[in-house]
């Protein structure tokens, strides 16, 4: 039998929700252990569907429990409150929704894109409770450039938002976002997922990767570290994220000739990595 489309597959995945401690948190999960042992945080354009292929891998097994989480202003979860939020601030829901859960054990904590910038932040403020930290094409945030070009990349942003709107920029961007290989199937499933975004939380999404420091809040942190893209990505392209692994001394993964969305492309590898 041939494996299930993404599309299919993700049919086996519904979302649920959760209150941290007063605030929605809606997420998909896979694996039958009680205690999480991986979370995983999507990136500026996508949501917690985008890591079907890692639920299928644990969907079965009894010592694996992943969560993926929609970020505040995806889906349903809950906004955050402030217009100009910081990563510091997903990563305080994050603890919230973690909490919430009643999840106090060290984690995999898996951050692709603007995820990663999440995740650096949340293994900042309680390094204890992250086992390991695992970085997928991870996006730096331009908190260290100068203000024009902050400014410009921000306002760029949010005019092509304007513009053409959620499923216009899907159809304008989902092809970039793999390589000239994917499947028809993987790019729908990133076109789908893209449409789906609610402007609002984009538009503060993209106002934390305008002010984000990944390498300053990596400087912070000493837990063990995977940085992993794929040599066809050209939004984080490759010498970018070898750049992020080189200034923590630690290796850069190749996962092959893939885009940006790699979990999605390159799924068996990426599975290898987080033991899935």
């Amino acid at each position: 039998m041939p494996p299930l489309s993404p599309h299919a597959a993700l049919q086996h995945f519904p979302t649920a929700l959760a209150l941290a401690p007063d605030e929605v948190v809606q997420y998909r999960q896979a694996g039958r252990n009680p205690r999480v042992t991986h979370v995983l945080l999507h990136g500026i354009g996508s949501g917690s569907g985008s890591w079907v292929r890692q639920l299928q891998a644990a969907e079965h097994r009894a010592d694996l429990r992943l969560l993926a989480w929609d970020a505040p202003g995806y889906g349903r979860s809950a906004a955050l409150s402030l217009s100009h939020p910081q990563a510091a601030d997903y990563a305080r829901r994050l603890w919230d929704w973690m909490d919430a859960m009643d999840q106090h054990q060290p984690i995999n904590l898996v951050g692709h894109s603007l995820g990663a910038l999440m995740a650096a932040a949340a293994t900042v403020q309680q390094p204890q409770r992250v086992a390991q930290l695992v970085l997928l094409a991870p996006a730096r945030g331009y908190g260290d450039a100068d203000e024009v070009e902050r400014e410009a990349k921000l306002s760029g942003r949010l005019a092509t938002l304007q513009k053409l709107g959620p499923q216009g920029m899907a159809d304008a961007r989902a092809a970039a976002m793999l390589s000239p290989d994917a499947t028809p199937e993987m790019v729908d499933l990133v076109r789908d997922t893209m449409a789906q975004i609610d402007p609002a939380g984009y538009t503060q999404a993209s106002r934390m990767l305008s002010t984000g420091r990944l390498d300053a809040d990596l400087a912070r942190v000493s837990v063990p570290l995977i940085v992993a893209s794929g040599s066809a990505d050209t939004i984080t392209p490759p010498a970018a994220c070898a750049n992020v692994a080189h200034r923590k001394d630690v290796a850069w993964t190749d996962l092959g000739p893939v885009g940006h969305v790699c979990a999605l492309e390159a799924a068996e590898r990426v599975n290898a990595l987080l033991g899935l």
